[in-house]
């Protein structure tokens, strides 16, 4: 048995969920990834994957062994890493989750400026703005927006502040009745983001004072702020967005910023690491470049 090669595979298999996918992910065939499971389970002599024709169940055993060996394979990759980066030529992959809206308009240029920096390293990229499991997809660094990290399995590291911004288009201003107080946005079309904490329950501060408007149900409702965005600037309602993504569209006119003297609650971009993969040198050059970046640009 190559030990090595066979604790790569059990790694694999549960990150990836199935034996089909990691061997899809590893290039092997089916057969030759339950061989490895198999030896593997021989050697230790004990049962790390329950498996049946429809599905499989890590034991505990299992669970314990994959955090643990997990941060071995990651220290191997480390040592390797460290002495390629004498040379200063990083190589490998990372694979990065990014939100949608935010990772297309600032995101995406950064990592591939970052590309061209090392190009030795090879970047895959989800873009999604629903939170998913890093461990389960094999993700090295996160970007995520909001508020504080409460899970104590994932590090994580402030990359910038996000002030949110009030706004809608100035023909939906026109039309409808004005906007001169918080609690006046409960009888306008408000549209939602709906992957937010609290979709339809805006709040705002004005020095000491705060103001929480619970919002009707509007007409649109979306998972997406491009999309967000776009039915804003066609006049649809009133939207509440991270100011990078209406910054160009406020500087040109064709969205309006509302109730300037009270601000929404600053948000923040963080990455996020599995705790296994912080000491990764890939992903902290990755970080690095991109605090550095994100500071000269926003």
């Amino acid at each position: 048995m190559d030990k090595l090669r066979a604790i790569s595979v059990f790694r694999r298999v549960v990150e990836l969920g199935s034996f089909k996918a990691a061997a899809q992910d590893l290039g092997l065939s089916k057969a030759a990834i339950s061989k490895n499971i198999n030896e593997l389970e021989a050697h230790l002599k004990s049962p790390l994957i329950n498996r049946t024709t429809r599905s499989m169940h890590i034991t505990a055993s299992g669970k314990n062994y994959y955090h643990q060996v997990c941060n071995i394979l990651d220290e191997l990759e480390n040592a390797d890493l460290s002495v390629m980066e004498t040379s200063h030529a990083l190589t490998g992959s990372i694979k990065v989750s990014i939100p949608m809206s935010i990772g297309l308009k600032e995101l995406n240029p950064l990592i591939c400026q970052f590309m061209h920096a090392h190009p030795g390293i090879s970047v895959e990229v989800v873009m999604i703005d629903k939170y998913i499991d890093l461990i389960e997809h094999g993700i090295d660094v996160a970007i995520r927006g909001g508020g504080e990290l409460s899970d104590s399995s994932l590090r994580s590291r402030k990359l910038i502040k996000v002030p949110r911004v009030l706004c809608a288009s100035p023909t939906y201003i026109e039309a409808s009745e004005k906007i001169l107080i918080p609690e006046n946005l409960a009888s306008h079309n408000c549209l939602i983001y709906s992957l937010s904490s609290s979709p339809r329950r805006w709040m705002f501060h004005n020095q000491n004072d705060v103001k929480v408007v619970d919002l009707k149900p509007g007409t649109y409702v979306v998972n997406n702020g491009l999309a967000l965005k776009q039915a804003a600037l066609a006049g649809h309602g009133v939207v509440l967005l991270p100011e990078l993504l209406v910054i160009d569209e406020l500087q040109s006119g064709e969205l309006v910023r509302l109730l300037p003297e009270w601000e929404a609650d600053t948000q923040a971009l963080y990455a996020i690491q599995p705790f296994h993969k912080e000491r990764s040198i890939k992903a902290r050059a990755f970080i690095d470049f991109l605090v550095n970046a994100l500071d000269e640009t926003c």
